[in-house]
């Protein structure tokens, strides 16, 4: 007997879902599924199609106590009269049918020349995923109702007349989200504020309501200055440059786009903060971007480079990019497109190619046209994006740590201690080779590493945390320290740090003294959180030595002073102990190089007898420092430094 194969595919095994039954079993791929503000905004859309045809001033949104949602428009309603070809009133084709819908004919005469509703799905998903959905049109002195449930008629379609209190006209959808389809059953409020709102900004002198039963609240949108006041409320900054707005649309002459085509759009232009951005077609909110966008971005590059080769204001060496001139911007942009294609029933992005020329070419010469009446203001337009341009050229020549076996090498003049106790190990930075040399047979081989510096350090003030590692020193600085280069809010990996205390060790003079605060500068802008955790220290050698014979019962004694006021205060105290003026020899140091190991050990590296300065900020916070260090090392702040110079330059004692 022959068995049975498990599974028998065969032409029963075809199943023709019917309806909405597909809507049902795979409810992704017509909606967002995470909560049911998608299958509202279906119904949203709709209402607002209505206004955008110049029909209805008010669109009303209720909460519902039971948890249902009600969207009320003045409309032309619904046409509830039998089908032609379906044999059914259309109301319920409308709720119940996939691709049925009122705008598909673009032509002459259609109901909708612009929409957002495209695929005829929208508001047949809603009712698919609705436990009841009940749907009201007031048309032609009748009213007509319907009520669904899962997608099925429930109460078949009643007509009466209107009777006073009624309106004239609209329709007013009521829906219960069936809660098994969707992640949270929840509607996320402030996306459904932001919303309502765009909406009414979207269509100056429509009354957009919100009203929520349970609290009795009520919040009421209407807009009249557009674009421009609502990109000014949303902004997190101020614009550098007054704001850009416009709007272009095509007439009944124009060659390429059907009438009526065309876009408004606000663009302002910030120094800093998180950029707005938002663009919309036919009043649908396209979150993902899309061909609209690329066309305001297209027009804006294009006007600006235009500006700056008309004015030859590009440097030497900059290649400028859409996206310079775009990075600092934000925006609102409302396109209107005749038969725009969606990429996926949700609509989160625009994909008709056309949209790039359609919105491109009433930006440009718009924007042309405002910066060459406005050149100074197109000059500092150009400045932003000649900076971006700057900042991204220098991140792609960015310089990474150089590494051998996937572990950063450690410089080869590094002398390394043998301990790896964080506590006890140190490493002083040495400035020349000859004071290494002398450092490191002077050193305690255990705890303490030695890494020699050739001549001044680079000024890092500024210069970009990406191009660091181009300079030699700072790259071997930063590996044997074990710490990547970070900013005061990041949070670095300290666990590499490979020594307790990082210990800069510079001749007691003027170079030495530069040289301090060159490494000092690198600290503080590239390495804060080294300084903030006490790892950072200034070693002091001393700048003159004093021999002085046998005096009584004391022996002959080398003494170091670290400036002129020590080496006062040491020869005031050998003339008190009896010594003859002059009986003593007094050497001067130029520099560490002149010491031996004995020396260099017993002053400055002995832990027992050094003098060894801990860098903190004191009593000043980060930014009063960080003002302070730009005055001193920033290129462009001679002005400062100079005014900085008069005002102390008395209380500075010079090493001349």
């Amino acid at each position: 007997m022959a068995v049975k194969p498990p599974t028998d595919y065969s032409e029963s095994s075809i199943r023709v879902l019917k309806g909405l039954e597909p809507v049902k079993q795979r409810p992704g791929m017509y909606t967002r599924t995470d909560n049911p503000l998608h299958i509202l905004q279906e119904v949203l859309d709709n209402a607002a199609d209505e206004a955008l045809a110049g029909h209805g001033k008010k669109i009303r949104v209720t909460l519902h106590a039971d948890g249902s949602v009600s969207i009320e428009d003045e409309g032309r309603g619904i046409p509830f009269g039998m089908h032609p070809e379906e044999k059914a009133p259309v109301i319920e084709l409308v709720f119940t049918r996939l691709h049925a819908g009122g705008k598909f004919d673009k032509g002459q005469g259609g109901a909708y020349s612009f929409s957002g509703g495209l695929h005829g799905v929208g508001v047949s998903v809603t009712n698919a995923l609705a436990k009841r959905l009940e749907v009201t049109s007031y048309r032609e002195g009748q009213v007509a109702r319907l009520v669904f449930s899962g997608g099925d008629v429930i109460e078949p379609l009643q007509v009466r007349k209107a009777v006073e209190g009624d309106r004239k006209s609209g329709t007013t959808v009521r829906a219960w989200p069936d809660a098994k389809y969707f992640d949270s059953p929840a509607l996320p409020m402030a996306e459904l504020v932001h919303l309502l709102r765009s909406k009414a900004v979207l269509m100056p002198g429509v009354n957009v309501t919100l009203t929520q039963e349970k609290t009795k609240d009520t919040q009421a949108w209407l807009y009249k200055g557009g674009l421009r006041d609502y990109l000014m409320q949303t902004l997190s900054a101020d614009p550098v440059i007054p704001m850009f707005e416009g709007e272009g649309f095509a007439d009944a002459a124009h060659e390429t786009f059907a009438e009526g085509e065309g876009a408004q759009w606000c663009v302002a232009f910030t120094e800093d903060g998180q950029p707005m951005r938002e663009s919309y077609v036919n009043l649908i909110p396209t979150s993902a971007g899309g061909t609209h966008e690329s066309g305001l971005r297209d027009g804006l590059f294009t006007a600006v480079k235009s500006f700056i080769d008309l004015h030859s204001l590009l440097p030497k060496g900059v290649k400028l990019l859409p996206e310079d001139v775009f990075a600092r911007a934000s925006y609102v942009l409302s396109a209107k497109v005749l038969d725009p294609q969606f990429q996926g029933q949700v609509k989160e992005r625009l994909n008709s190619r056309d949209a790039v020329r359609l919105v491109s070419s009433f930006v440009r010469p718009t924007l042309e046209l405002w910066l060459n009446q406005h050149v100074d203001y197109g000059k500092k337009l150009a400045e932003l994006a000649i900076k971006a341009a700057q900042t991204r050229q220098r991140a792609g020549q960015k310089v990474e740590k150089r590494k051998g076996s996937g572990v950063a090498v450690l410089p080869g003049k590094l002398t390394d201690c043998e301990s790896r106790d964080l506590a006890q190990n140190e490493v002083f930075l040495v400035e020349g080779d000859s004071a290494g040399g002398s450092a490191k047979m002077g050193r305690d081989k255990e705890s303490q590493a030695i890494l020699p510096l050739r001549g001044k350090v680079l000024n890092t003030w500024e210069v970009e945390r990406d191009r660091l590692f181009a300079n030699t020193e700072i790259h071997d600085i930063s590996v044997a320290i074990g710490v990547d280069p970070h900013r005061p809010n990041d949070q670095p990996d300290l666990s590499g740090l490979r020594y307790g205390k990082i210990c800069i060790l510079s001749d007691a003079d003027v170079d030495g003294s530069h040289i301090q605060v060159l490494l000092l500068t690198l600290f503080f802008r590239h390495f804060p959180k080294l300084i903030e955790s006490g790892h950072v220290y200034v070693a002091r050698p001393p700048l003159f030595r004093v021999d002085a014979p046998a005096r009584g019962k004391k022996p002959a004694t080398k003494m170091y002073a670290l400036d002129e006021g020590e080496l006062t205060a040491i020869l005031d105290k050998l003339r008190k102990d009896g010594l003859k003026e002059g009986a003593w020899s007094i050497s001067r140091f130029k520099g560490l190089g002149e010491m031996n190991a004995e020396q260099l050990w017993e002053t400055t590296l002995n832990p027992d007898t050094r003098r060894l300065l801990p860098v903190q900020l004191g009593n000043q916070d980060f930014l009063q420092t960080e003002t302070l260090i730009s005055k001193l090392m920033g290129k462009g702040e001679a002005g400062a430094r100079r005014d900085l110079m008069e005002l102390h330059g008395d209380s500075v004692e010079l090493d001349i």
